[in-house]
């Protein structure tokens, strides 16, 4: 067991150390949502491209803790290409998965299990999300459907 907690480690600090997809654009074809934690200061922004139902680019920036940038990155990099649809499946079983409910322990999620271990920590549950629930909100606003 603690090889993996120390494989995950290494996962978290890599793509919080060389973050993938980092870097908004100004390009209106894009979806943007920022979202903030007032509580610890992450502040995430996210943005999305869909074409045709499929997820061509997500971007990100941001200033937060390790948690919530590498996140970004795994979010970023994991969904990538993926339908909409496989999409928001791997958000809301993610979430599961970081809310300690039974969840899909498929291969799909990847570089994702890294954070699995933040479940035993209620308090960085929101850094861990952050950046997933911002991209749910860009697919929400994709499709037309209300956003909080």
């Amino acid at each position: 067991m603690q090889k993996m907690e120390h494989l995950y480690r290494q996962i978290i600090m890599d793509h919080y150390k060389n973050p993938r997809h980092k870097g908004l654009k100004d390009d209106s074809s894009f979806v943007t949502h920022r979202h903030k934690n007032p509580s610890c200061g992450d502040d995430i922004t996210i943005q999305s491209r869909v074409e045709n139902g499929i997820v061509k680019e997500i971007r990100h920036d941001g200033t937060g803790c390790s948690i919530c940038c590498s996140s970004a990155s795994v979010v970023a990099d994991l969904l990538t290409n993926k339908t909409v649809d496989e999409a928001r499946s791997l958000i809301h079983n993610y979430i599961k998965m970081i809310a300690d409910q039974p969840f899909e322990q498929e291969d799909a999620l990847e570089d994702a299990l890294a954070y699995e271990g933040v479940k035993q920590f209620p308090a960085r549950i929101k850094c861990a999300t952050i950046a997933w629930k911002a991209l749910e909100a860009t697919l929400d606003e994709e499709e037309g459907e209300t956003v909080e």
